[in-house]
C-alpha cells in the first residue's frame, strides 16, 4: 500500500486514512494544509482490493469501526472524525 505524502511542518508521524468522496476527510486535509503540517495519507476507497484490505486492517487497529477520517498521531493515538479542537489537542497546537 502506497501512502501519499504532503510536505509541511514536522509534528511527528501523522497517518491519515480518508475516503476520496468524504467531506469530513476533505475538511481534515484542508485544516492540515492551512496549518502547514506535513502528513501521509491514503484514500482507502480508491485502492485496489489487496491494498484496500491492508489499509482497513491497519485502520481497524486504531479505529475498530473503520470510520473516516482517522488520523493516527505518532503511532500512539487516533483522532476519529474531524473536530478541529480534537485535532489541535492531539497535535499540541
Amino acid at each position: 500500500m502506497t501512502m501519499n505524502h504532503v510536505d509541511g511542518k514536522d509534528h511527528g508521524s501523522l497517518v491519515l486514512y480518508t475516503l476520496s468522496t468524504c467531506i469530513w476527510c476533505r475538511m481534515m486535509k484542508d485544516f492540515l494544509a492551512k496549518t502547514g503540517i506535513g502528513y501521509d495519507y491514503v484514500d482507502v476507497d480508491i485502492l485496489g482490493d489487496e491494498d484496500k484490505a491492508k489499509a482497513l486492517s491497519d485502520l481497524r487497529y486504531w479505529n475498530p469501526k473503520c470510520s473516516f477520517p482517522s488520523l493516527v498521531v505518532n503511532g500512539e493515538k487516533c483522532v476519529i472524525g474531524f473536530n478541529e479542537n480534537n485535532v489541535k489537542e492531539a497535535l499540541k497546537l
